[in-house]
Order: C-alpha cells, then structure tokens, then sequence
C-alpha cells in the first residue's frame, strides 16, 4: 500500500484525489483519503484566442497551491499531475507547465487525447468492470473535449479524442440566455461532425453499454433523479433510459441561467456550462443508440473516472 496523489487538469476543472494505492490485483484498488474539486475555467477564451488567459492561470496556480498542501498534509510520496484539453490547444502553455513545476516540485504532463481516453476508461472501469463478452463505451464530457473509449474484458479496444465540450461550445454557440434555437442547431451541428469523426475509429455500434463520466453528466444525472443535494453516492452507478436522459438534458439546455443556478445540486462553477454538456450528452446517446441498432436502451454515470485512472497509473 502506498499513499499517491493525482490531480486532473482540465477545461473547466482542477481536481485532486489522494488515496491508497493497494498492490496489482486488489479487489479493491485505490481508498480515497481525499478527494477535491475547484472550477477555475483554466479553458476561459482559448478556443477564441489559442492562449491561456492571464486570470485563469492564476486561478489555476491558487488551487495548485492549496492542493500542494494537502499533499504535503496527508504525506502522499508520488504525485501525478495531467492537464488535458485546454492545456493541449494553448500556444502559451509553457507559462502553465512552469508554473505548476513550481508549486508542486513535479513536471506537469500535458497528455494526449488517447492517453486521456484510456486513463478515462482505466477509473471507470476500475468499479464497473466489463463482464466477459461485454463491450462497454465510456464517455468523458469535458470542457473543452470528449473521449470516447470503447473497452472490454482485456482493456482498451479502440478510442478517440474530439474537441467538443461544455466551455468550448458554450463560447462558440450558446451566447443567449437561453440559447435561441439556431445556436442549438449551430452546436449539435459541431456534436454530430464530432460523433462522426469519432465512429471513424471507435465502433460505436459494438457497444453493449454506455458509462458516462465526468461532471456534466453526473450533474444531469442528478437533475434526473432530482435529487435534493448533490449525492455521489446516489449518483454513482445510477442507469437511467435513454427518455429519462434525454428529458433531463433537455430540461437544463432550456432552462434560464437564474433558474439553473436555483437547483440544489448544482455547483456554482457548472451554472453557465450545463446547457451545453446536457446538449452532448444527448446527442451522443441518441447516435450511439441509434449504431447499436436499438440494444442500447439507457446508461449509467459513474463518479470515478480519469482522475482515478490517474491515480491507478502511479506505480
């Protein structure tokens, strides 16, 4: 057993896991010590302006700090920090990367799309494993990306990176409070060229079941069972049919910025994004079932994912 920590970086999101990491084969892993999550919006302006802009790295920079320490709190002895899709796009990244050095004493991995992907896949499937002959689909619906892994039994079978997410397409389309109806069918155009450039590599059809991670959905799935606080635990493992989803994602893209921000579990820092991720995830189910030819009829959301890949890759 040996205490790690990993931190994920993404568009909208900053998050830390430190736990105990057991031996390969473990039945049970990794047992979180602690887990945390700040939205600093490091992805503010960069799919506008191709740089990260100068409040979001200092954001980005306040959080790392705090994080640091915890770290040093809680004496994890390794630490893994990924930064991902905004990360990627930044023509001044380096102001990030050296940044993060700093603070942590750790040079910051800017990962690839694929890596994302597989790591995506590695946290979900760590508590939902693929049962023999299954082939399960994770999601991961980020802020400025969207992963598709199609995995089973033995691992990773094929998987793709796209650049749509819930900042990224709230910048480019959604700019009205609602959105109007022509900038939803401007972003669900983006979602279907999206969904198309992945199906070129992940066959999207050999899917017997749909994992969706990361905050967007878990938050739809929350409005779905419309629950009184945000409740990982009932989140977590939670299947839903694909109506019971679509209603729900639905229900958030037309919903005003005010009244969004009324509902109980939702975080402060999702309020002006949710209208976007709730418009992919939709999509995304509808496509993905409609390539199974019907035998994908709901999915599950899942509370662990690329940050306890993440983790899990620390050996």
């Amino acid at each position: 057993m040996s205490r790690v920590a990993a931190i994920d970086c993404g568009t909208n999101s900053i998050r830390l896991l430190i736990a105990d990491l057991a031996a390969n084969g473990a039945t049970a892993p990794l047992a979180d010590v602690v887990r945390e999550m700040r939205v600093v919006r490091l992805g503010q302006g960069v799919d506008a302006t191709g740089e990260l802009a100068p409040e979001a790295l200092e954001r980005t920079f306040e959080a790392t700090r705090e994080y640091a320490g915890l770290i040093k709190e809680h004496g994890a002895g390794r630490i893994r920090f990924a930064a991902t899709s905004a990360t990627r796009d930044a023509r001044n990244r380096s102001v990030f990367v050296d940044g993060i050095r700093e603070l942590l004493g750790v040079e910051p991995e800017v990962i690839s799309g694929d890596e994302e992907a597989a790591l995506s896949f590695a946290g979900a499937s760590s508590v939902l494993p693929a049962r023999e002959g299954d082939a399960i689909l994770v999601v991961d619906l980020g802020g400025g990306s969207t992963e598709f892994v199609l995995g089973d039994a033995t691992g990773v079978i094929a998987a793709k990176s796209v650049d749509i997410g819930c900042v990224r397409l709230t910048e480019r389309h959604l700019r009205n409070d609602p959105p109007t109806p022509e900038q939803i069918a401007a972003a669900e155009a983006d979602v279907d060229a999206a969904i198309e450039l992945a199906s070129l590599t992940v066959p999207l059809g050999r899917a017997t079941a749909v994992v969706g991670v990361a905050g967007s959905i878990t938050t739809i799935t929350a409005h779905a069972l419309g629950l009184e606080e945000y409740q990982p635990g009932r989140i977590h493992g939670a299947r839903l049919d694909l109506g019971t989803i679509s209603d729900a994602a639905t229900s958030l893209l037309e919903m005003s910025r005010d009244e969004r921000a009324a509902l109980p579990y939702m975080h402060p820092g999702r309020v002006d994004v949710i209208g976007a991720g709730a418009l992919v995830w939709r999509r995304i189910l509808e496509r993905v079932a409609a390539a199974s030819g019907g035998a994908i009829t709901g999915a599950v959301s899942s509370e662990h994912d690329i940050l306890d890949g993440i983790a899990l890759s620390i050996r």
